[in-house]
């Protein structure tokens, strides 16, 4: 269902006074009993979240026991329906990987943070090939400072809102305490390789009282580095241009401070300040084969190329009230995205070709509020109502006036770059419902709707239903589904991001000569009707479930296809369309045996991607293994002493089999990457009550993958690797 309005001010004004006068609401983990206690106040981002199928918690003992190496997706990424992919048509930027939910791709995930969206990869120019050389945003909270992650897909991510088609995932940190702890915790990764990165992390955190238990607060800071790969690591293995995983360095503080204005009424206020900054490792574009201009490639490797400086400020209050429970916020994110300056024109789209930084600014103001309150009507029910605003401004010299066409008249778009504006801005006002209904003892039926407007794309209604139902004793069964979507960016619709190129970006067999890509402001938002249905098992500790799914996408925007006229000087004009239709179904299952109550526990998932295509081209959406096994054998040995041996197994990654592109034509991989196993092994041990240490190593058989010059199935998998870390806490 898609409508577009045109009279489009009032109707973000109408919104915006409807989430100032309704707040909102999330679920209260402790009562109000124990609030009047004295103990904190805890919220989480979803009430009912266990109702709904598709969703996974990762906990801070899980992190503690299999720390990942620098990113949370290394960790995230072992949870059902998830993988990492560079959602790459050409190969390039294979090594920079980032979540991807049920074969959705990057930007079909959505990241939050203590239940507010993080976007500073947006900050990053979207290619002609729609892929961004970025990190994604899971590396910004330091993994000793996680309380847990929820990892939510399918139909129950639908009332998130644009970005959440694949799905959700929420990175939940450290609440302040009521007394006074800290930690201080060192961690290193060293590859047997010496060619691989090392990885050396610290951090600290503080959290207790600054006025009994009125005014409290938490705070932390990280160091963490990783090493690039050496620059000949894929050429010395099999002879390849590309490069291998460049290096990150990160440095956060980060603070919050809560005040308990009553027993049931909490105010916090957060900041966070954060840098990232890349260790060069080569051109992504080597994956073609491609030289630099002047040898910069080959003259920055180890250098910093690019920065990435957020910050993000944040006041937020929880309520429990006679008649339920609240929840309103105001957040403010700004990144400043400084990079060497790159090519925007067809083969070398991409490469550095000046020492000279430029830096876009990304900033979103977002409020958002949740109501949540029983009702007795005819059954038990748990009614949620909210409302949200964001508004994002890009401010990109860089990307937005790259190509100078000064002499050249473009359709309406304006050639020389100083008649462009590098700036473009959109609001998107929201309203949902949802309805936790206790239809019977053993029936939860959880009707949604969410209606969103976009200042520039009208529009979009997202309805969802989710239902579980108990089958007896044992059994449970739940289905949903939903109407998800995905506004266009704001690279795609602004005027002034020009792309060009003699007719290595040109699409493949539809047009000859050089080509103009200019933005399109009459796009509609990509939708996604998400399906799911999963039978689940539970019996005194032992957890079986399967769940099948099926996306089928709709209105995905890809750099045109079609000419749309001819620039004065005769190049043809192409523009961002809403390219087509796609299709991604999978299995999804998991197992819980506990072997010896309270001792030796064996957990295990599984991922089968039954189809992931692109109806135009029978290409997939994103490059991911065929199916994914992910097996832990949990043993508790003493109340000190705890080891697991985890073993992760891809199935074969099939290459794309249709250039899509003029690009591609001689260089689409026609290879693909075989099945393979990874397997690990960690020790954790209570040395004393103050002080934990854990030890293992990764990739124990030392599988090892090397990039191909060509084709974005293939990447670095690093080799065995030791790490250890030691944390002191009072």
């Amino acid at each position: 269902m898609n409508v577009t309005f045109r009279d489009k001010k009032p109707s973000a004004a109408v919104l915006l006074a409807g989430l100032i006068t309704t707040t909102a609401v999330t679920a209260a983990e402790e009562q109000s009993d124990k609030l009047a206690e004295g103990e904190s106040m805890i919220v989480t981002a979803e009430q009912e979240l266990k109702q709904q199928p598709g969703v996974s918690t990762i906990t801070a003992e899980d992190i503690r026991k299999t720390p990942p190496v620098n990113d949370l997706s290394d960790i995230i990424r072992k949870m059902p329906g998830v993988n990492l992919t560079g959602n790459s048509a050409s190969g390039s930027r294979g090594n920079n990987r980032q979540i991807d939910i049920r074969g959705m791709g990057p930007e079909n995930t959505l990241i939050l943070v203590d239940g507010v969206p993080v976007t500073s990869r947006n900050s990053v120019r979207y290619s002609w090939r729609g892929e961004r050389d970025t990190r994604g945003d899971t590396n910004w909270v330091p993994p000793e400072m996680v309380e847990r992650i929820e990892v939510i897909r399918g139909p129950a991510a639908a009332r998130y809102g644009s970005g959440a088609a694949g799905g959700v995932v929420n990175i939940i940190t450290k609440r302040p305490t009521n007394d006074w702890h800290g930690s201080l915790s060192l961690y290193t990764n060293q590859p047997e390789n010496e060619k691989e990165g090392a990885t050396k992390r610290t951090n600290f955190s503080l959290s207790g009282p600054l006025a009994g238990d009125v005014l409290t607060m938490r705070l932390y800071g990280n160091l963490n580095k990783t090493d690039a790969d050496d620059f000949d690591i894929n050429t010395r293995e099999n002879g390849s241009y590309a490069a291998g995983r460049e290096g990150v360095r990160n440095k956060d503080i980060n603070a919050i401070v809560s005040w308990k204005m009553t027993p049931l009424q909490m105010l916090d206020f957060s900041y966070g300040y954060s840098r990232q900054g890349n260790i060069y490792a080569g051109d992504t574009q080597y994956s073609n084969g491609n030289k630099s201009k002047n040898g910069l490639v080959e003259s920055l490797y180890g250098e910093e190329t690019n920065r990435l400086y957020r910050q993000s400020y944040g006041i937020t209050h929880n309520g429990i009230w006679d008649w339920g429970q609240s929840r309103l916020g105001f957040n403010y994110e700004k990144t400043d995205n400084t990079r060497l300056k790159e090519g925007t024109t067809g083969s070398v789209e991409g490469m550095i070709n000046s020492t000279t930084y430029s830096t876009s600014r990304l900033e979103s103001y977002r409020a958002n509020g949740e109501v949540s309150f029983p009702v007795e009507l005819l059954v038990e029910q748990t009614v949620t109502l909210g409302a949200e605003w964001n508004r994002d401004e890009l401010n990109d010299p860089a990307s937005m006036l790259a190509t100078n066409a000064s002499n050249v008249v473009i359709g309406d778009v304006a050639g020389d770059p100083a008649a462009r504006s590098s700036k473009n801005s959109a609001e998107l006002s929201s309203l949902w419902f949802e309805d936790n209904i206790a239809a019977t003892d053993t029936t939860e039926i959880i009707p949604g709707l969410r209606f969103d407007y976009h200042d520039n794309f009208g529009a979009n209604w997202s309805p969802s239903l989710n239902i579980s139902q108990g089958l007896g004793e044992y059994f449970t069964l739940k289905a949903g589904i939903a109407r998800a979507f995905k506004a266009p960016n704001l690279y795609q619709s602004s005027e002034g991001y020009l792309l060009s190129t003699r007719g290595n970006g040109c699409p493949k067999d539809v047009v000859s000569g050089s080509c103009y890509l200019v933005g399109n402001d009459d796009l509609q938002a990509e939708v996604s009707i998400n399906k799911e249905v999963g039978l689940e098992f539970s019996d005194n500790g032992y957890v079986a479930g399967i769940t099948w799914f099926r996306n089928d996408y709709q209105n995905k925007i890809v750099s045109g296809t079609e000419v749309i006229g001819y620039a004065s000087n005769g190049n043809n004009i192409l523009r961002w369309e809403n390219g087509g239709k796609a299709v991604v179904e999978g299995l999804e299952g998991n197992m819980t045996i506990p072997l010896i109550r309270d001792t030796l526990e064996w957990r295990t998932n599984a991922t089968w991607m039954l189809t992931s295509e692109s109806k135009k081209t029978g290409n997939p959406l994103s490059v991911i293994p065929e199916y994914t096994i992910n097996t832990m054998l949990d043993w508790q040995v003493t109340d000190k002493l705890s080891t697991a041996v985890n073993w992760t197994m891809y199935g074969r990654q099939k290459p794309r089999s249709t250039a899509e592109i003029r690009t591609e034509v001689g260089s689409l991989s026609n290879k693909e990457i075989g099945a393979y196993s990874v397997v690990g092994l960690n020790l954790n041990y209570d040395l004393t009550k103050e002080l934990r240490a854990n030890v293992g190593v990764s990739n124990l058989f030392d599988k090892r993958l090397y990039r191909e010059n060509e084709g974005a199935s293939t990447y670095n998998e690093p080799g065995r690797a030791y790490y250890a870390g030691l944390t002191m806490a009072f």
